[in-house]
Formats: structure tokens, sequence, C-alpha cells
């Protein structure tokens, strides 16, 4: 249903930095960019985009889907040496799904990140 995801960001250089990194092991990378703006995504799908506005950004929460449980703690170390911060360390979350596996982290601007895996266990 959706194409992409838009939100708005403080530095466009620290986002950009923090969200090649930190989605790395989900296979995610730069597929447009221009002054104001980058549009990351797999297989040179543009699915996440990220612009410099002119008002501060607000909070939201994004959560990315991992074939495994093994790119969900990828992703968690990588956000954190990436300047994120630590939200909820890779783990069940059986209060949502009974096979959810994910983990948390605010990016530099304060959106609530997260990654899961809904495999029953590692195959």
């Amino acid at each position: 249903m959706l194409d992409h995801v838009g939100f708005p960001v403080a530095n466009l250089k620290r986002s950009r930095d923090f969200y090649t990194k930190a989605l790395a092991p989900l296979g995610v990378e730069v597929v447009l960019e221009g002054d104001r703006w980058v549009l990351l995504g797999r297989d040179g799908k543009g699915e996440l985009l990220l612009g410099l506005q002119g008002h501060p950004p607000g909070s939201i929460h994004l959560a990315f889907r991992a074939q495994t449980r093994e790119q969900v703690r990828q992703f968690y170390l990588a956000a954190l040496a990436s300047g994120g911060r630590e939200e909820g360390v890779p783990g069940m979350r059986s209060q949502h799904l009974s096979n959810y596996y994910g983990a948390f982290v605010l990016d530099p601007d304060g959106h609530r990140i997260e990654v899961v895996c809904h495999t029953p266990s590692e195959l």
C-alpha cells in the first residue's frame, strides 16, 4: 500500500550516516539524494525519505522488517555505534505477538526506530 515514508530531520548528514550504517544489516543503502533530502531503500527502490525542514522534527516510530533475528541484533549494534540511543535491547516481545523478536533505538533526532523479525525461531 505504501510506496515510501518520509519525515523531517534536523541534520541531514548526521541522519544519512546513522540510517545507512544502522540499516546496512537489512541491505538498505542510498538510492537517490539531493541537497535537502536523501532517499534510502533496497534493490534500487526508495522506501525511506529523510528531508530537511524549516521547523524542528516531531517524534515518530518506524519499524523495519528483518528476515532473521541476527539482522535484528546487527541493526541494534550498528545503530548504537552510529550514535543511536538504546530504547529496547534485542529480544522477544510476546506482549505484541508470539513470534515478535525486536530491538528499539532512538535516532539522532529522537525518532523511535525498531527492527523486528517474525520468524518463529532461528533456522
